[in-house]
């Protein structure tokens, strides 16, 4: 039998988009890991640490033997491989396109802050080497909303993210949390994540039920305030955010496991349909095509 050419750490997560990419570890775990609404890497062996680059780079080596071209995009994994420096990434990323040559795109994680001490020219550079997709859980806009799930990061330090991003010419797709602010924040929370994703304009924008399969405990310890929105209160929630996003050429997509009620399109071009599919949902739910809480995954 021939041996794994990649050690995984389970439980290990990539992004829906990225079910059919080779999912490559170059760190295990998340540097921030202090987000009270995650649960991904809580467990004792996601603890974060970057992976031995050589070990990284002979897993490449045995993947680009057992599968050669054959693979056409990598995921770069745990919970965000920007967080390593530009030279280690470059000798990563220069491996895949020596040893995979089928790869045509790589992509990952990426925490706001981890983007910090990286210029513009060395994002470029990483670009130029393959990274075309970044995944930045943006999660709120509103500046409350983040100190209360101790996110780390506000409304100015995403925004400056993603410009340097888009300024390097690597795409971000970026993710929401509907039902973050709670009952008491939820205006708020709808309101400035959309000023957020209108400032930035990004490439993707998809939104995602917050939910705690483990309980809420970790969440209340920051934000003791903290109650759920209904089924109801959550499509409301979408439409004020929706109502508020001015994107000129954004795929949208609100379908992940965790939604009640899927919703796909381009926005600016489908917004008013969106808003319909909303308004209807919000006006006769018995009608509309919701999930049933037992197909949501989670």
């Amino acid at each position: 039998m021939t041996a794994a050419p990649i050690r995984y750490v389970e439980p290990v997560y990539r992004p829906p988009s990225e079910a059919d990419s080779l999912i490559l570890p170059v760190t295990d775990g998340c540097s921030w890991n202090r987000c009270t609404f995650c649960e991904m890497y809580t467990a004792p062996q996601k603890r974060f640490r970057p992976r031995d680059e050589e070990e990284v780079l002979e897993s490449v080596q045995r993947c680009g033997e057992q599968f050669g071209a054959g693979v056409k995009r990598v995921f770069l994994a745990d919970g965000d491989a920007m967080t390593l420096s530009t030279r280690r990434l470059a000798n990563i990323l220069e491996a895949i396109r020596r040893e995979l040559p089928g790869v045509r795109r790589v992509s990952s994680y990426c925490l706001p802050r981890n983007l910090r001490k990286k210029s513009v020219t060395e994002l470029r550079e990483l670009a130029e080497l393959g990274i075309s997709l970044v995944y930045v859980g943006a999660e709120s806009g509103d500046d409350q909303v983040l100190a209360l799930v101790n996110k780390g990061e506000t409304f100015e330090t995403t925004r400056e993210a993603l410009a340097k991003l888009q300024e390097a010419g690597i795409k971000r797709s970026v993710m929401i949390l509907n039902g973050l602010g709670g009952q008491a924040l939820s205006r708020q929370h709808a309101l400035n994540s959309a000023a957020l994703m209108n400032a930035a304009q990004p490439e993707y924008l998809a939104t995602l039920v917050v939910s705690f399969p483990k309980g809420e405990a970790r969440l209340r310890e920051s934000f003791p305030s903290w109650a759920p929105l209904s089924v109801i209160q959550l499509m409301q929630e979408m439409e004020l955010f929706v109502s508020e996003l001015e994107l000129k050429r954004t795929v949208f997509r609100s379908d992940h496991a965790s939604n009640w009620l899927v919703l796909k399109g381009t926005l600016g071009l489908d917004k008013s349909r969106l808003l319909r599919e909303l308004r209807a949902a919000i006006a006769a739910p018995q009608a509309a095509p919701l999930r049933p809480a037992w197909a949501r995954g989670l």
